[in-house]
């Protein structure tokens, strides 16, 4: 009977891991539904956040060894401040390199994880504070996360924190109305 049981455990795919974690409420239990949805959204954002800031950088330093101009190595990162890529990265070593890689995907996937761990913590508060889950949940929601994801910048001014509270409100609460329609 034991061996039954260890073989049956041995022949699960990882298909029916992530399977069974939805059928049992998601990747946490921490004893709470809030906190439940902000680690998992604040898991999965971090993870994406992480996948494209790697991917970012392969694409341009794929470019960079073709011999084309990456438009001199300045990006947008999530809070729309231009930045220098990678900016540790002085071409001394491979090692300054990979750490500085690191060092900005860590950042990036921290930026990712508040924003949709915030976001996702204020929705599930509002509705259940309000006892609704509209619009205006969205646009506040979206507007705090958005201010507190412009705080992350390097050089955070007045009037990016505010753009970014009004992006955030308008975009989410957009999102909002749209469900439902495609």
């Amino acid at each position: 009977m034991g061996s039954t049981a260890g073989n049956n455990l041995e022949t699960r795919s990882l298909f029916d891991e992530i399977r069974s974690y939805n059928k049992h409420g998601g990747l946490f239990d921490l004893g709470h539904p809030l906190l439940n949805r902000v680690a998992e959204s604040f898991v999965k954002a971090a993870g994406i956040g992480a996948a494209q800031a790697v991917s970012r950088e392969a694409y341009f330093i794929t470019l960079d060894s073709a011999g084309f101009d990456s438009s001199s190595g300045v990006v947008s990162d999530v809070t729309g401040t231009k930045k220098q890529r990678l900016p540790d990265l002085r071409g001394e070593t491979n090692r300054k390199s990979l750490e500085a890689m690191v060092k900005n995907t860590g950042k990036e996937s921290l930026q990712w994880g508040l924003a949709a761990g915030m976001y996702s913590g204020l929705t599930y508060g509002l509705r259940e504070a309000r006892g609704s889950h509209d619009w205006k949940n969205s646009a506040v929601a979206g507007a705090i996360t958005g201010a507190a994801l412009a705080l992350t910048s390097d050089d955070a001014s007045h009037e990016q924190i505010v753009q970014c509270a009004i992006t955030g409100a308008a975009i989410s609460a957009a999102a909002n109305m749209l469900t439902g329609i495609f």
